[in-house]
């Protein structure tokens, strides 16, 4: 969890003695950004060519269609503390104050600056090439025999009779056939793997070529199961998304990002993709034990109490992740005098 950088930022002309600090000071109140990191599983699948008779060669069904995804893996939350740039005040520090209210300052109750945060841009990922990843790989080709028995007329003694012919033709195989030849080769390298891992065969294999030789066929028999089962690809897509609550919301609820199976993680402004909410619950504030009238106080310093609101984070009804995190805009604003801040 990242922490807050608070800056101060003085008048120039205030610089010169942070022990002894006078004069004018303009500062703003302190407000909550939830920072929200995702990260996002993508699979590019695109489905083999033989998919549909995967069941029926080979007794398990494969994916038919073709398509990409996007998986929600991990959610941070990450709140940090930047100065609120509609409320500023300016005070008038008296002479002999000490760095206390620099002190004040730091321990986020008040906000010297506006402090800015920048993102970096966010790498896309690129199209995929789809069904070409397949050529080359399925190596029977697309030509078969198929062999047709024909019949001729012969002369005999008794007149004519028929005579089978066999006739041996080169034929365009259907996909039902190739799928079928490569189910065939497929469970033969498996027969060759298990004897040249049991030794029941006549080559011999030894040492470094044993192992390479089971190897190559495990890459011949994976690189064909992928005409049946398809090819995935999976990458990660990371980005950072920035929520900043106000608290003329009434229902405390914002569209944090959005996720597409087609374009992955798009910020809340995107006009597809689903919605992940946040949503914030405020715990009540109790009244101070004594209220002193500050109306007669000549100086004052404004701050912020933070409210403490269990952030819920959801997608579709399914809450993804749920923290307690202070927000300062949502509290409570009060002041402390000037003259707290003086040294004898």
């Amino acid at each position: 969890m990242k922490r807050a950088l608070i800056v101060l930022l003085l008048l120039p002309l205030l610089l010169t003695d942070a022990a002894a600090q006078s004069g004018a000071v303009v500062y703003s109140l302190p407000r909550t950004t939830v920072g929200i990191r995702v990260e996002a599983r993508r699979e590019a699948f695109t489905a083999g060519p033989y998919a549909q008779y995967a069941q029926k060669y080979l007794g398990v069904a494969a994916r038919t269609e073709s398509g990409t995804t996007y998986t929600l893996q991990q959610i941070t939350l990450i709140p940090y503390v930047e100065a609120d740039p509609k409320v500023r005040f300016t005070v008038t520090i008296p002479d002999k104050s000490s760095a206390n209210f620099l002190q004040f300052c730091a321990q986020g109750l008040v906000v010297m600056a506006d402090n800015y945060t920048g993102t970096p841009a966010s790498w896309r990922f690129a199209s995929q090439a789809g069904a070409a990843r397949f050529e080359g790989a399925d190596p029977l080709g697309n030509l078969g025999r198929e062999t047709t028995t024909l019949y001729k007329a012969v002369r005999t003694d008794e007149g004519y009779e028929r005579v089978p012919v066999t006739q041996e033709n080169v034929v365009e195989k259907s996909p039902d056939r190739k799928a079928a030849d490569l189910a065939g080769l497929i469970f033969r390298l498996r027969e060759q793997r298990q004897q040249i891992a049991t030794g029941d065969t006549d080559a011999t294999f030894g040492g470094e070529a044993l192992q390479a030789a089971i190897d190559e066929i495990t890459r011949l028999e994976t690189s064909y199961l992928s005409l049946f089962y398809g090819i995935s690809e999976i990458s990660v897509e990371e980005k950072t998304f920035d929520v900043t609550p106000t608290a003329d919301n009434k229902n405390q609820s914002y569209t944090a990002f959005r996720i597409s199976d087609k374009d992955g993680l798009l910020p809340a402004s995107a006009g597809e993709g689903k919605a992940v909410t946040l949503e914030l619950r405020t715990e009540p504030l109790s009244a101070p034990e004594t209220v002193n009238e500050r109306g007669k106080e000549t100086a004052v310093v404004h701050y912020r109490i933070p409210a403490i609101a269990r952030c819920r984070l959801s997608l579709d009804g399914r809450l993804l992740l749920e923290s307690r995190l202070p927000v300062y805009q949502l509290g409570e604003e009060s002041t402390v005098p000037v003259n707290v801040l003086l040294t004898k």
